[in-house]
């Protein structure tokens, strides 16, 4: 399909990477790793011809379509998010015009026995026939289901893309591109703008792609869970196996021992060989031999071991004075955009030394109360941080807040106070900027540099409560390792929003799910919440439930008979809610997959959509009583 070979690229006077060679085939799926600056990217362009090389040759077969997906996108204003998302198919719309053109004539016109209306009637056929040819009479509802897919609502589709964030409008760019059936798929961070479930969806996806997919991302399970090949770029060569991310670290670390053991032996003979010189030059005898093994030694092809980059940035997090038990309460809080509410009703409590984590889609309000906490955003309800609170803040866009005029230096410089200031140097050697690269321009640092300097810029003022918001954008998998450490061993209180299911694995101690304006609290990690909304959607609200019927139980001395009736009543209440709302979940959660597996015949029945929202509906009505009733058994304890 398509081979590179002895492909070379060099930016100012040095190699990116040099005479790298591979091939691709149908059915790879090709994770493409390696460190920030590595050349990644850069490799993508390549392949798609939007940057040349050096030296070395490309070869692709005839009539392969290439798509790629890329992190800068541009978008034309006035369309809908349909409209946008028709844009993938050209040619469809170019037969539709055509047939539109044609049936006009035919319909206006009136000499039915001319050669020219005849052949009118020939070419509706045979455009026609292009046209389902073409899946013109599927596009429409393939539009749809990638789109849903991707996390759009249905009546997300007649709104302006403008109206979206650039995450979502990236979600439209990708929807266009798994659209056209391209041959070969460049991915270049696909999931750093995507939720959980879409993430879950697309891995589905690319798992019965029959192209090639090239993907660049920094998420290990979703490479470990979509690729069947792995191809690192490290100091200028690369290394290709064809094995997911995690079985390809372990064979690379057996071949680079069995290099090391096989270069350790052959250092032995050399030596032996060298000795073996040296006492025969002393004799005249001996000069032949003493000649013979030099010559011998000339022939040995030296063995190499590879070269590992293991350049890594050492990252601590400093912790200001202890804060009270609890550091962030919140009561009724609601924000709304204009006309869209975002959050309604939401309490909330972080207690000191707690890791949490916020999930859930896009746009449900996940960054949205992280800025309301920090104190970035006017809402209603009330917020209060404990005693002694000191915040710290990385913004999901925080890298955009860089000054591009200013150097890497000079960023740290103006954000340091008297104290921090003499460590600026410490604090970027420790984050990789060493030597000239401090006086690099922030417009030329890539996506994972500006993460690092945005992380660097936390380390010069001391807090005790962290909030951080899609930290793991664009920072490799190393780097990422090192911030997940770092935040383990962070003795003060976490709050993480991501999507990064690998990065959440054993970080935080507990997950909420923002979901309908709400949010609900799982006490355990992602995994746990994962499992939880995959088995039974609310088996850990159903546990604290119990938990809670248990404490409010009163002892009889203190309680009235009415008061017992009353008890009784709401439990009796209670758990009927409980039945109906798990009831609901699961009719809703069949209604879904009938909507996934059959897509055309399920929307073909009239009364799917009616059925589906008037179930979504009294879920909504069963979870505002349900929680009614949990409020008067609180009252009542």
């Amino acid at each position: 399909m398509l081979n590179i070979h002895n492909l070379s690229v060099s930016f100012q006077g040095e190699y990116l990477f040099e005479e790298i060679t591979y091939r691709l085939g149908n059915g790879d799926r090709v994770g493409l790793v390696g460190k920030n600056g590595a050349g990644k990217s850069t490799m993508l362009r390549i392949i798609s011809g939007e940057q040349e090389y050096d030296t070395g040759s490309i070869a692709i077969e005839k009539e392969i379509s290439i798509g790629f997906l890329k992190q800068d996108i541009d978008f034309i204003e006035g369309r809908t998010v349909l409209e946008e998302s028709y844009e993938a198919f050209q040619e469809i719309k170019k037969l539709e015009k055509q047939l539109e053109d044609i049936n006009h004539q035919l319909a206006t016109r009136t000499d039915y026995e001319s050669e020219t209306y005849n052949q009118l009637m020939i070419d509706v056929n045979d455009v026609q026939h292009q046209y389902e040819v073409h899946g013109g009479y599927n596009y429409k509802g393939d539009t749809e289901r990638i789109l849903q897919g991707l996390g759009f609502q249905r009546e997300d589709f007649e709104k302006l893309t403008d109206t979206f964030s650039g995450g979502w409008r990236m979600r439209i760019e990708l929807a266009k591109l798994l659209l056209q059936n391209h041959d070969i798929l460049l991915l270049d961070e696909p999931t750093n703008h995507l939720d959980i479930e879409s993430i879950i969806w697309l891995e589905s996806f690319l798992k019965g792609y029959t192209g090639a997919v090239v993907i660049v991302s920094h998420d290990k399970m979703f490479l470990d869970n979509v690729t069947n090949r792995t191809i690192e770029i490290s100091l200028g060569r690369i290394y290709d196996y064809p094995k997911p991310y995690s079985e390809y670290l372990v064979l690379r670390e057996e071949l680079r021992e069995q290099q090391l053991a096989s270069q350790k032996n052959q250092q032995k003979q050399i030596e032996q060989t060298e000795k073996l010189i040296e006492k025969f030059r002393a004799k005249a005898s001996k000069a032949t031999m003493a000649q013979s093994l030099i010559k011998k030694l000339d022939k040995i092809d030296r063995i190499e071991v590879d070269e590992d980059d293991n350049s890594v940035m050492t990252l601590r997090f400093p912790v200001s004075v202890t804060p009270g038990k609890v550091v962030v309460e919140a009561h009724e809080v609601a924000k709304s955009y204009e006309d869209k509410n975002v959050l309604q009703n939401i309490d909330l409590l972080i207690e000191r030394d707690t890791k949490t984590a916020f999930v859930g889609q896009n746009g449900q309000g996940k960054s949205t109360l992280a800025k309301i906490i920090v104190g970035e955003l006017e809402h209603q309800g009330e917020v209060k941080l404990g005693h002694n609170v000191q915040i710290g803040y990385f913004a999901q866009n925080q890298a955009e807040y860089l000054d591009g005029s200013k150097t890497v230096e000079e960023t740290m410089i103006d954000a340091a106070n008297e104290k921090t200031r003499p460590r600026v140097r410490d604090i970027l050697g420790s984050f990789l900027f060493r030597g000239e690269e401090v006086d690099k321009y922030v417009r030329v640092l890539s996506g994972g540099e500006r993460n690092r300097l945005a992380l660097a810029k936390l380390m010069l003022q001391p807090f005790n409560v962290l909030v951080m918001d899609e930290p793991t954008n664009h920072l490799d998998i190393k780097s990422k390792n090192v911030l997940k450490e770092s935040l383990k061993q962070f003795e003060g209180t976490l709050i993480v929003v991501s999507h990064d299911r690998d990065f959440l694995q054993g970080l935080t101690d507990r997950v909420y799910e923002f979901k309908d304006k709400r949010i609900r609290e799982y006490l355990g990690d992602i995994d746990y919440y994962l499992d939880s909304r995959e088995v039974a959607n609310l088996r850990e609200v159903e546990k604290r439930d119990i938990t809670v019927s248990k404490e409010v139980k009163p002892k009889a001395s203190k309680v009235s008979y009415e008061d017992q009736k009353k008890l009784k009543s709401l439990n009796n209440r209670l758990s009927k809610a409980e039945s109906n709302i798990n009831r609901l979940e699961r009719e809703i959660k069949e209604l879904d997959v009938a909507l996934a597996v059959n897509y055309d015949e399920t929307v073909a029945n009239p009364s799917f959509f009616d059925n589906y929202n008037k179930k979504k509906k009294e879920l909504d009505t069963l979870m505002e009583t349900w929680e009614t009733i949990t409020e008067e058994l609180d009252l009542l304890s």
